[in-house]
């Protein structure tokens, strides 16, 4: 299997079944998963409505649902590693084609599967277009919300006498910082930063 751009780890050995369990699924069937799975990338705090959709998409098409939730997986590679990277629908595009690429060469290369696979990249790549935005600023959020600034104090001042005569009359500041880390709040001090490491 080619390189992806989404991931520099080599691609599960799963992934090929799964893309060959995907391109059974008809253009609409593969447009309603889609729609799926970008409701869920851009409302993930939804984990019940996601499975429940899934459940009823199983249903509907005739799928096994753990196979479903394979497939799932394995198509959510592409999205995730593509918003750490901040790939392009282009990219994204060209990722889902090297996963049916070497898939097509299990298949033996028939037309009509690329024909498909094209069609259904396309798809996907425009859904991709469309929420880039929201999913980015999704991942930024989650990302700043890892260590969460609550509150801040600050003092300003001038030292107004040392054992040394040079730091006499240097412009000092301390920092306590309120930081939210998990669960719990911590204290953060930071004692005597001189301008010039301020600046």
């Amino acid at each position: 299997m080619g390189r992806l751009h989404c991931t520099e780890d080599p691609v599960p050995e799963a992934v090929g079944g799964d893309m060959q369990q995907l391109n059974q699924l008809g253009a609409q069937q593969f447009s309603a998963l889609t729609e799926v799975l970008f409701h869920f990338l851009t409302e993930p705090k939804e984990v019940e409505r996601f499975l429940a959709q899934l459940s009823e998409f199983a249903t509907t098409n005739r799928i096994s649902l753990s196979s479903l939730r394979s497939i799932v997986k394995s198509l959510l590679l592409v999205p995730n590693g593509a918003l750490k990277k901040s790939l392009t629908a282009k990219q994204v595009q060209a990722d889902f084609i090297t996963l049916g690429r070497s898939l097509a060469k299990v298949a033996q290369g028939l037309a009509s599967f690329y024909e498909a696979l094209s069609r259904e990249t396309t798809y996907f790549s425009e859904k991709w277009k469309q929420n880039a935005p929201t999913l980015a600023q999704w991942a930024i959020g989650q990302t700043l919300m890892i260590n969460q600034l609550i509150d801040m104090e600050w003092k300003f001042g001038v030292t107004s006498g040392s054992s040394e005569l040079e730091k006499v009359g240097s412009i000092f500041l301390q920092l306590k910082l309120v930081v939210k880390k998990g669960n719990q709040t911590e204290n953060v001090y930071i004692d005597a930063l001189s301008l010039s490491r301020l600046w």
